[in-house]
């Protein structure tokens, strides 16, 4: 099952996103939120965000 979400218009460099992307990359959902949480990256509200508007559409358009 995949569930998108994508945030637009974010001012933040797409290296350091990127960056911040692959040290959750393959994490549970909720390790990855609690990495993001404590992680003093710029970018890292913005990606916990996306994450749970993807798991807010996965729950509400495919009954996950």
């Amino acid at each position: 099952m995949v569930a998108k979400a994508q945030a637009k218009y974010v001012r933040v460099s797409t290296r350091r996103a990127r960056e911040v992307a692959q040290e959750i990359r393959g994490k549970k959902v909720e390790d990855a939120l609690r990495i993001l949480k404590f992680s003093p990256r710029k970018p890292a509200p913005h990606i916990a965000k996306v994450i749970r508007s993807a798991m807010a559409n996965a729950e509400e358009n495919n009954n996950v």
